[in-house]
């Protein structure tokens, strides 16, 4: 079980929940999510965009530290299990990257499922990405430093956007940040079961999830829908992923970071001990910490010359809490 009480009674709720009630719908979802998240820090500025995409517009929300520009750009895809969630439940984290990574954060409102299918999603935060990239000196931004990156379902569509930029020839990235990610909507890996109950992401809720994104279980084993199911990486931006320990995702993440390095791809992992899906954005001291040392990875790839600077930004876990 995770080592620490507050996550261990989070997991004890919510599957005695799930036990007893069965799994909240759509709209109970959404209505849990629109009420939370935190407010971003201080010294970053908030601004709100539409953009137009194929079929109508998404919001798209932009932060940007105190720092002056051009800076470079991270585009970044909230999670949700592809139903649910908003750009205004990540506020905290997504200015923490532009504060900590000395960036601009394109936070993509996409369109969700049931409403939108796959791949209407991923689509949208391509689409962001080609115009942050056309629209950079409007913007402020670096077009030779982008980014792409996103969390849990966010961190498939962010997978699944690098591989269209690599096969559409473009935009270039130089990074992806992969956070506790979907990447196989097959469930085929080990944690799926290990972990399927009782620890705050079951099995049930991700395959309603991907139910609702791709009712057809052949069109889960696309790339853009399952990248680690691609025939072939190479060629991918250099990418870091991070993984928690007890989630039924682990093994999809860690296993995606082997194949990119078969694939000649840097790549850095790590795994939040201790940790359920989610936790990592948490309050806690070791999100916290977490949280930083993923900062820093951001930052080194935009900034490379300046890895010292970004090591003291960042810091280290001690042994323990690695």
């Amino acid at each position: 079980m995770p080592r620490y009480p507050r996550i261990w009674l989070g997991c004890w709720l919510a599957d005695r929940r799930e036990r007893r009630h069965g799994l909240p719908s759509v709209e109970e979802v959404r209505a849990a999510a629109s009420a939370a998240g935190r407010r971003p820090p201080r010294g970053v500025t908030v601004t709100d965009r539409m953009i137009e995409v194929r079929g109508g517009t998404i919001p798209v929300r932009v932060y940007r530290p105190d720092v002056a520009g051009p800076l470079p750009a991270h585009v970044f895809a909230h999670g949700g299990a592809f139903f649910a969630g908003s750009i205004g439940e990540v506020d905290g984290p997504c200015g923490e990257y532009a504060r900590d990574a000395r960036c601009a954060v394109f936070s993509v409102g996409y369109r969700l499922a049931p409403e939108h299918r796959w791949p209407t999603a991923a689509e949208d935060v391509y689409a962001v990405l080609s115009w942050v990239f056309e629209r950079a000196q409007e913007l402020d931004v670096d077009a030779s430093r982008l980014s792409i990156g996103g969390a849990s379902s966010g961190g498939a569509l962010a997978a699944a956007v690098a591989l269209m930029a690599r096969d559409r020839g473009g935009p270039a990235l130089r990074f992806q940040l992969l956070e506790t990610p979907v990447l196989d909507l097959t469930m085929s890996m080990p944690s799926t079961e290990r972990f399927a109950s009782g620890y705050l992401l079951s099995r049930a809720w991700l395959l309603r999830g991907y139910e609702c994104y791709i009712p057809d279980e052949a069109q889960r084993r696309d790339p853009y829908a399952s990248p680690l199911l691609a025939d072939e990486l190479a060629g991918l931006p250099s990418t870091f992923v991070l993984t928690a320990e007890f989630d039924p995702l682990r093994d999809e993440g860690e296993e995606y970071a082997r194949r990119l390095q078969a694939a000649g791809v840097p790549v850095e992992t790590l795994r939040a001990r201790g940790h359920v899906h989610g936790s990592v954005y948490s309050s806690m001291r070791s999100a916290r910490r977490y949280r930083r040392i993923t900062a820093a990875a951001l930052h080194r790839a935009h900034y490379p010359i300046g890895e010292s600077s970004a090591r003291q930004a960042g810091g280290r876990l001690p042994d323990r809490e690695r």
